[in-house]
């Protein structure tokens, strides 16, 4: 479904890149809505480090949006033959993956987490880098979803595919020799990096060997992007103040590995900033080299 089709009537109008619960509510079930549950969960090893595992299970035994489909952002949405976590897919591979979920040219997404948002930014700029713009995240997640009492069910929901056609937009994306330019002062961009505030700062070390953020980065950590408990985004009035350094020219977002970042850059699109890109490779490719600078504040 396009825009257009949305405005004259002939389909369903998103308010824009969020949707609440009540919309959802609202419009679940319709033809052509395709809920997405694109959940990763978090844990912590034997070794005492952090990792993420699909969140599949979870999706299967604690329950989802009733019809929602399951998108694994670690395996099919990714780039199986990249060093680097998240890594996007080709456009022949996500087409696929996107088609195998049952997402068409007609389809209005609507993708959600049980975390704070960031799995479900993620697979939504994916869309939108592939060309599919009537896509929206649920505000709040499952989290809000749950607070209210809307209907869920358990099992997996087996999709029908259809023919997804990718069409890819470069500027969408930066790699790391643009952020390179950036920093020595050849390209003009605001670099927005949504790592934790702490890891920011340096008061908390980070989980890569080499500590700090890259040069003239600000800070738009993901988890101040939404309310704590409510998990529902904040204000307008405070994610102004917090990305007032950003807005107004080129924004470039990283974080760890790509998908915070894609948070920030839905805040950033959603508040009105139009050229915003993901530093796909973010710090987990940047501090690998040993000659790209890093900075920390403590």
């Amino acid at each position: 479904m396009s825009l257009r089709q949305a405005q004259d009537g002939a389909g369903i109008l998103l308010p824009g890149p969020l949707v609440s619960a009540q919309w959802l509510v609202d419009h679940l079930g319709a033809d052509d809505v395709v809920v997405i549950d694109a959940s990763v969960v978090a844990y912590t090893q034997p070794n005492g480090a952090p990792g993420i595992l699909s969140g599949h299970e979870q999706y299967i035994a604690e329950g989802h949006v009733p019809g929602a489909v399951f998108a694994d952002l670690l395996e099919e949405f990714s780039d199986p033959d990249s060093r680097l976590p998240f890594t996007r897919p080709d456009a022949a591979r996500f087409a696929a993956a996107a088609g195998a979920l049952g997402i068409g040219p007609d389809s209005t997404v609507v993708v959600y987490d049980t975390a704070l948002g960031q799995y479900a930014a993620r697979f939504w700029w994916l869309l939108r880098a592939f060309g599919h713009d009537d896509a929206a995240v649920l505000d709040g997640g499952f989290t809000a979803w749950r607070a209210a009492e809307a209907p869920t069910e358990r099992g997996h929901v087996e999709p029908t595919p259809v023919d997804f056609v990718a069409t890819e937009r470069a500027d969408a994306w930066v790699d790391k020799a643009f952020v390179e330019r950036v920093v020595r002062g050849e390209e003009r961009a605001a670099l927005v990096c949504s790592i934790p505030p702490k890891e920011f700062s340096g008061e908390v070390a980070s989980p890569r060997a080499r500590q700090g953020v890259i040069p003239g980065s600000t800070s738009a950590p993901a988890a101040l992007l939404v309310d704590r408990d409510t998990r529902t985004t904040r204000p307008d009035a405070a994610l102004r103040d917090l990305l007032a350094p950003a807005l107004g020219g080129r924004i470039v977002t990283y974080c760890h590995g790509g998908v915070a970042a894609a948070a920030a850059a839905l805040q950033l699109v959603r508040l009105g900033a139009t050229h915003v890109a993901v530093y796909d490779g973010s710090l987990a490719e940047w501090a690998a080299d040993l000659d790209a600078p890093l900075v920390t504040a403590a």
